[in-house]
């Protein structure tokens, strides 16, 4: 009887470590559950989340104006201005400038403008001109010390000149009024319009200049310091053309 017993027990127990066997081994088959990704928020304290990739601006809207012309028939250097439709000078674009200055292409020498003034503002959209001289090779005298001339008193001493036709316009004749102007820089011949031609001295500190005109291809040049009035002499004036580039339409 006792043996009966003991052999009960011992098939139950069986029984149950089977039951235990069969459960451990389902389990251990069972895929396990996908560990979640830590988002920036949920990161470990101290370590700052990766930063959004910022956006690269888009390139700004270029106003660059291609420029070109063909150059006179004359050897010397080039002064260009930008006027706007009213025929203001709003930009000196180049002065007293070497042909190499330019880049050379099928149509001519050609430049950009940015459209911009003299004081680096961007200019309102609109149609502009472009237009300018070659000075040839004009002399300079210094002759030293002088009186005031007797256009002293008229501040806006101005004399014409007659250029030298360019074929390229089809004009029998064009005629130029210069001024002379002076700044912290020097002083200069420039046109009627303010488009400087050519550089006179580099004194500085002047508080006034004439001019007036010499013979048909040369003028006189005053130029007052505050102390003493120099005289200069400026030769071979009437070589110079006058050239144009034409409309374009700043956008």
């Amino acid at each position: 009887m006792l043996r009966l017993l003991i052999a009960d027990r011992g098939l139950r127990i069986l029984t149950c470590l089977a039951s235990v066997a069969v459960v451990q081994i389902a389990v251990a088959q069972e895929s396990p559950s996908p560990v979640p990704s830590t988002t920036a928020e949920e990161s470990a304290p101290g370590v700052p989340p990766s930063p959004t990739p910022a956006q690269t601006p888009s390139p700004a809207h270029s106003r660059s104006v291609r420029i070109s012309f063909v150059p006179p028939p004359l050897e010397g250097t080039i002064s260009l201005g930008i006027y706007d439709g009213t025929g203001k000078l709003v930009r000196v674009l180049y002065q007293q400038a070497q042909l190499n200055e330019f880049a050379i292409d099928a149509d001519g020498l050609v430049t950009e403008w940015d459209g911009k003034n003299d004081g680096e503002q961007d200019l309102p959209a609109g149609k502009y001109h472009a237009r300018g001289y070659l000075i040839g090779s004009l002399k300079l005298q210094d002759l030293g010390e002088s009186s005031p001339p007797a256009v002293e008193n008229n501040a806006d001493s101005m004399v014409k000149l007659r250029l030298v036709p360019n074929p390229l316009r089809k004009e029998a004749s064009a005629v130029v009024e210069l001024r002379v102007a002076f700044d912290t820089n020097g002083s200069y011949l420039q046109t009627s319009d303010k488009l400087p031609l050519f550089t006179v001295s580099q004194a500085p500190n002047l508080s006034g200049a004439w001019i007036a005109k010499e013979s048909k291809n040369a003028v006189d040049v005053w130029q007052d310091d505050g102390t003493t009035v120099h005289q200069f002499r400026i030769s071979n004036v009437d070589q110079m053309m006058a050239f144009d580039c034409g409309q374009f339409v700043l956008r």
